[in-house]
């Protein structure tokens, strides 16, 4: 089922960029512009958030209407607005294995000296290019008026809590690490990853579908419970993975001095030695490998490897226990509740 689903979103994905061409003349108003937004988006990608979202509906749908893939790219299209503004706001030069758009941008603009403005300024244009596709693409699916103004609603909080959660996890870079708290954390997990990735496609999904409240609800919990297991696998890859396979510098998270629930675990069950080190390292704006060696062997030495692998556990667990009593056609069901085991 997943390949099926994530093969009709890939061709569905390459004829709504010739679709939008056609009818906004994009390529004529910039083939530049249109060149690079194409490229960006056709890139490989796991493409969770359509997959769901098509779940999500699939699971309650009496049929299927027309349209349903065209409303599914616009979570992908939403995510990839805003990878561009993400990118730029992390300074990262690579997304997906290739150039971020605000590179690829200052890679051109390198030949031209004497312009005002530079790659971000443009990538940001970019996504908000995006944004207004996401906007089209929900509103293609063929299906009663009141359920897609109802999941439209929830598609566009996706939005604003997602940049709310970027807002909330730049500003407390500003606090010290003694002053984060676990909450804090999960608020970040919950706003910026597992609302948008997880809770909102497969909710919108079961609204456009008719879904009952208590059924949209159950989901809805499943995906925050996934997403914050999301955000921790996520964190581990970031600090214990290598660079190929997890397409961005094994650096990264150091050099924004992002406060994760690992950091948080660590910092707590650790000597004053290493709670100095961590500071140290947090407040420098030239981490090495040297630096990542010593948060690895800190996170070990505390128990924090081994904490995050059971607060994955646990997460995992509460979301499938969420959907026991869902009313989702079995197939769907089922393939939640391997997804969870498997992500």
């Amino acid at each position: 089922m997943l390949s099926k689903i994530k093969n009709q979103i890939e061709i569905e994905l390459k004829n709504f960029i010739k679709k939008i061409d056609k009818l906004h003349s994009l390529n004529k108003i910039s083939p530049f512009l249109f060149k690079h937004i194409k490229e960006f988006v056709l890139r490989k990608g796991k493409r969770i958030r359509p997959i769901l979202f098509i779940v999500g509906y699939k699971g309650f749908a009496k049929k299927v209407a027309p349209g349903l893939y065209t409303s599914a790219l616009a979570i992908e299209l939403l995510h990839d607005f805003m990878l561009i503004h993400d990118d730029i706001i992390d300074k990262s030069e690579k997304r997906r294995g290739k150039p971020s758009m605000h590179a690829i941008f200052n890679r051109y603009l390198s030949n031209h000296k004497t312009v005002k403005f530079n790659g971000q300024d443009l990538a940001i244009v970019a996504g908000d290019v995006l944004y207004g596709m996401a906007m089209y693409a929900f509103l293609a699916i063929k299906e009663e008026s009141k359920r897609k103004e109802k999941a439209l609603k929830k598609f566009t909080e996706a939005a604003i809590y997602t940049g709310s959660g970027e807002f909330i996890e730049l500003m407390y870079g500003i606090k010290k690490i003694d002053e984060i708290t676990k909450k804090d954390i999960v608020k970040i997990y919950d706003y910026k990853t597992a609302y948008y990735t997880f809770a909102c496609p497969l909710s919108s999904g079961a609204i456009l579908a008719g879904a009952k409240q208590n059924q949209i609800d159950r989901l809805f919990q499943y995906g925050i419970n996934l997403g914050r297991a999301f955000q921790i696998k996520d964190d581990l890859l970031s600090i214990f993975s290598n660079e190929k396979t997890i397409k961005k510098s094994a650096l990264a998270d150091l050099k924004e001095a992002k406060k994760t629930l690992l950091i948080w675990h660590a910092y707590r069950h650790t000597n004053k030695r290493n709670q100095q080190a961590i500071k140290r390292i947090f407040a420098k704006n030239d981490v090495d490998k040297t630096d990542l060696l010593k948060i690895r062997t800190i996170l070990i030495s505390t128990g924090t490897l081994e904490y995050a692998r059971k607060e994955i556990t646990f997460l995992i667990k509460k979301a499938q226990t969420s959907i026991e009593k869902s009313k989702m056609k079995k197939r769907y069901k089922k393939f939640i509740n391997d997804f969870a085991e498997n992500f």
